[in-house]
């Protein structure tokens, strides 16, 4: 038995098919999702969405969204969302680097540029410690739409 996830953000569809397992990095901490879960609707905060299927996993980064859980389908409407193979380490330590440096340039805490900056220093890190973590783990990846 199998449950129906997607994960959508603003650009694009980052993933869609059938899979036995999906955990949730809900507000209040990780949420795993089987095949007939109760109904709920839940705040997702930065962190790691796994996909479990079969033998396989696949892992993403999300930035902040909601994901909507049915018995037989899991949505993920994503703020921002990628999988963590297709991290690119090196702009992530680059904005990681910029966003510290701005940070430190003395740019008012109250700001909205301060705020886009924290913001831009949280997504990095997630992106470098998903990547160093997972990929580190030699994972072999689920294709987009894989069933």
């Amino acid at each position: 038995m199998t449950i129906r996830c997607e994960i959508v953000s603003l650009e694009n569809i980052i993933f869609e098919g059938d899979v036995d397992m999906v955990v949730l990095p809900g507000v209040h901490g990780e949420i795993g999702v089987l095949p007939n879960h109760s109904p709920f609707l839940t705040m997702l905060s930065y962190g790691i969405i796994t996909i479990k299927q079969g033998d396989k996993e696949n892992v993403f980064t999300v930035y902040g969204g909601v994901a909507e859980v049915q018995p037989d389908q899991v949505t993920v409407l994503a703020e921002g969302a990628e999988s963590v193979e297709s991290i690119d380490v090196e702009r992530a330590e680059m904005a990681r680097k910029r966003a510290e440096e701005l940070l430190k340039s003395g740019i008012p805490q109250i700001s909205e540029q301060y705020a886009s900056m924290q913001a831009s220093l949280l997504r990095s890190n997630l992106r470098l410690s998903a990547a160093r973590r997972y990929r580190r783990r030699g994972q072999s990846p689920l294709s987009p739409g894989e069933e």
